[in-house]
């Protein structure tokens, strides 16, 4: 756990200024920031604003997955919706029906928008801005009901924080069932955020980006709201990032297509096994981690391999950061795509 919270530590203090983090707690908005490069997807930040709406800790919320915050009702079609635009790296707005820390529902309006690194043009963190929705509405197909029963016109209410349905809506339901031939109707809630929730969220988003962006540029490496088309860029879309994740082993992706065949992915195992940040590892050629007593010739051979497309398993004596050596028994392998051509190498 220790490890995985000094990734976390790390998605932040490489990137952006020491004082990120305080100015991030300046702003009223509800709001989180997730890193699609480490294990799970985990949160790396809540704001303030997020941590009094959902009744958690920092300490429950940092490293975990946003699905913590969904329950029973959460529709299962917007999740999926979140998740596919993840896939793509693209900004979402959604209205979600979310769970606090005691159990309690509510109603929100989900505003998530990708942050890319000007230098490659890879997704560096996602910001999910979160506003609470104040007007819903029932249905029972095409009837709409009043939170109390009294209309069948199209009502919007009050609070969303309230319960779904109350016992006079209920009730209402029972006699319309009777009225209907004895059917039983499905009465649901729904929610639609207003136009000054949805350009309140966001406004929340152009300030948070803002913040990050005067950061990074304190640091060197900046980072954008758009993706900026850098010639031979090397990155993994976020579609594998997540999946590639969950994989516990030691192993980086190599692409032998871009100049110098450098590594495009690095897991968590191996940037815990050689010292190294993420950032100090992707782009450059897996020659990074040979050293004075590394043996030429077994290093020419997994060039070889990389350059005639074969696996290939080798035994060569690697260096971690610290210049401190270990014995690596390095498998290689090229990944095929459904044509039968060379994506990717990897090398476990």
């Amino acid at each position: 756990m220790d490890s995985k919270l000094g990734l976390i530590q790390q998605s932040f203090n490489t990137r952006y200024s020491l004082w990120v983090r305080e100015a991030l707690d300046e702003l009223p908005d509800n709001f989180t920031i997730t890193d699609p490069s480490l294990s799970g997807h985990p949160i790396v930040f809540a704001s303030r604003g997020f941590l009094k709406m959902s009744g958690y800790s920092q300490e429950e919320v940092i490293g975990q997955n946003g699905k913590i915050f969904q329950g029973p009702k959460t529709n299962r079609r917007t999740v999926m919706e979140i998740r596919e635009a993840i896939r793509e790296e693209r900004a979402i707005q959604v209205n979600l029906l979310n769970y606090r820390k005691d159990g309690t529902r509510f109603w929100m309006l989900f505003h998530m928008s990708p942050v890319f690194g000007k230098e490659d043009g890879r997704v560096i963190h996602f910001v999910a801005v979160q506003v609470p929705v104040t007007r819903k509405q029932m249905r029972n197909g095409g009837v709409s009901l009043s939170e109390d029963g009294s209309g069948l016109n199209e009502i919007m209410f009050g609070s969303c924080r309230k319960e779904v349905c109350s016992d006079s809506s209920l009730e209402l339901g029972r006699v319309l069932s009777l009225d209907s031939g004895s059917k039983v109707l499905d009465i649901e809630e729904t929610c639609e955020a207003s136009d000054f929730e949805k350009q309140r969220a966001a406004i929340a988003f152009n300030d948070i980006l803002s913040v990050l962006t005067h950061s990074s540029e304190l640091t060197g490496r900046l980072v954008c709201g758009k993706r900026c088309i850098v010639p031979g860029a090397h990155y993994i879309s976020s579609s594998l990032n997540i999946p590639l994740g969950r994989i516990k082993q030691s192993f980086v992706i190599i692409d032998p297509h871009l100049p110098g065949m450098p590594i495009v992915y690095a897991s968590d195992a191996f940037l815990k096994l050689t010292g190294y940040d993420r950032h100090e590892i992707l782009g450059l050629n897996f020659r990074i981690l040979n050293g004075v007593d590394t043996d030429t010739s077994t290093f020419h051979q997994i060039n070889e391999s990389i350059q005639t497309e074969q696996a290939c398993t080798v035994r060569i004596l690697s260096y971690r950061k610290d210049k401190s050596s270990f014995w690596n028994c390095l498998h290689l392998s090229p990944v095929r795509n459904a044509s039968g051509k060379i994506n990717a190498c990897t090398a476990v």
